[in-house]
């Protein structure tokens, strides 16, 4: 028995969703740095760094979507794992009960939220046995935006804009070049990338996510991946890809790779997409109490650094200010790159919602309105009402099968998320008189800041990320990136890139 071991998890997962590591902080402070003044990067960046300061502050989630909780357990021979694996899942219950977890188990048949984040393979735990008397606990909080970005490549292959990847290291560069410009600002660029090189099909995405438990400063010990991580870093931040796909110096914070035996008649490249927001601690425990010996990647006797030395949304003076609801006139007014500020009435919307009201009437007045993208993280207070305390946007994308037909529908003018938004949304953005401002991704505490109160919920059986949060904004701001004219910087930004990317596809290796 490990008297201590619960506690433990809870402070590790605590910690893990509240506050970024020091040298996940370095490389987000040196993205920033690297950014010009009064780009759109930099403006992101600004709004994400204060983000990180005041997750830390009042140890709120930094990002709403808290993830798939990875553990890698390493336990003396002899200790009971059967026990550790349940006292760790009442510690992901304890702490989504807390509000430091989002709740994000579903059912895969029935689509029903378990409420707590626990049910078949959540959360996932692996276990090793090694030949030390302590335990070491580390957690990976990687959240579903970027993990939908991964991907895996079966080589040779032909990549668009960088031609035959074939069964070498070059191969393998092509392929981790491909990966980051495919994800754009989908998966919360500038992020970091996990690759493993070889095994099969799971194993190699196994491997290539458990690179993402090493240093963003350390050196890989084989001097071949090493080198090809040094390359990846020195070319992958000309793409221009940037912060949050609009553009910059920095895509990317980190490349780590790893590799494993294949057969002969395979050879896979896997490739792990993480976010800025990369979430990542462990703790070694004594192996007698399970109680914290030391943080591993932080050292809690060392002060944090703050990101910046000033709160607040700094204003140009060129912000538009739109008040919900909104008229035609006034969207058709607004152009690709305009900031604006939202203030008014505004109803989250995710994926249940939207395949709901492809075929069924709104539970509110939606016309002139404002659909966030946002499954927030929320609390219910003492006298009943609800308090939103994580509201960044989520991925954009997966909407786009009903997101024109609805505009259309219930004649919403406004659609807020990240990432962007295809060709079937641009056309019904210009027919309907309507746009798409892009948040910044993973900016939870920053954004629930800007959100006054709840008025109220419909849909809450889909569970709580899926809900239609019924949220009253001020001076939410975001970027238009698809206007009510056609245009779309999401598409622009990716051609132009793409351009950069056929660049780079002069071999190397």
């Amino acid at each position: 028995m490990l008297p201590s071991f619960f506690d433990s998890v809870v402070a590790l997962i605590v910690k893990t969703s509240t506050d970024l590591p020091p040298d996940v902080r370095a490389a987000m402070k040196h993205a920033r740095d690297t950014e010009e003044d009064g780009t759109r990067a930099r403006q992101a960046l600004n709004i994400i760094s204060q983000n990180i300061d005041q997750a830390a502050e009042v140890e709120g989630a930094i990002c709403q979507d808290t993830g798939m909780p990875t553990f890698e357990v390493k336990t003396p021979v002899g200790v009971n794992q059967i026990l550790l694996k349940k006292q760790i899942k009442e510690a992901i219950a304890e702490a989504t009960k807390r509000g430091k977890l989002r709740p994000n188990s579903v059912d895969s048949l029935t689509g029903e939220n378990s409420g707590n984040n626990l049910g078949p393979g959540t959360p996932v735990i692996h276990f090793e046995q090694w030949e030390r008397d302590d335990i070491e606990v580390k957690l990976l909080l990687k959240g579903g935006g970027c993990e939908n970005m991964n991907a895996q490549y079966s080589l040779p292959a032909e990549l668009p804009h960088l031609g035959r990847a074939d069964r070498t290291l070059e191969g393998v560069r092509k392929c981790i070049l491909h990966a980051v410009w495919n994800a754009q600002g989908k998966g919360c660029a500038p992020g970091a990338i996990g690759v493993c090189i070889g095994g099969d099909r799971t194993s190699g995405y196994a491997e290539a996510k458990q690179q993402l438990f090493r240093s963003l400063d350390d050196v890989n010990p084989d001097a071949r991946l090493a080198d090809l991580e040094a390359e990846i870093m020195r070319t992958v931040n000309t793409l221009g890809v940037g912060t949050m796909g609009f553009g910059g110096r920095v895509s990317l914070i980190g490349c780590k790779v790893g590799a494993q035996n294949r057969l002969p008649a395979s050879f896979f490249v896997s490739v792990a997409y993480d976010c800025w927001a990369y979430r990542r601690l462990g703790v070694t425990l004594d192996g007698t109490t399970g109680a914290i010996k030391e943080w591993i990647y932080r050292d809690p006797s060392v002060p944090t650094t703050p990101m910046m030395d000033q709160a607040g949304f700094k204003r140009t003076g060129r912000e538009v200010v739109l008040r919900a609801p909104i008229d035609e006139a006034t969207i058709r007014s607004l152009k690709v790159g305009d900031v604006v500020m939202v203030s008014g009435p505004a109803y989250t919307g995710r994926d249940a919602v939207h395949h709901h009201l492809a075929s069924h009437a709104p539970p509110v007045d939606l016309h002139g309105g404002v659909i966030y993208h946002c499954g927030p993280v929320v609390a219910k207070q003492a006298d009943g009402s609800w308090k939103v305390t994580a509201a960044g946007p989520t991925t954009s994308i997966r909407e786009e099968p009903y997101q024109a037909d609805i505009i259309g529908k219930y004649g919403i003018r406004v659609v807020m998320g990240k990432g962007g938004m295809g060709a079937k949304t641009l056309a019904g953005l210009k027919q309907h008189g309507a746009v798409y401002l892009n948040a910044i991704g993973g900016a939870a505490q920053f954004y629930a800041r800007c959100i006054d109160r709840v008025d109220g919920v419909s849909l809450l059986e889909f569970g709580t990320p899926e809900a239609m949060w019924h949220l009253q904004l001020r001076e939410f701001p975001a970027i238009v990136t698809m206007d009510a004219h056609g245009n779309s910087l999401h598409k622009d930004l990716e051609q132009e890139s793409a351009g950069h990317l056929a660049e780079l596809a002069e071999a190397k290796f």
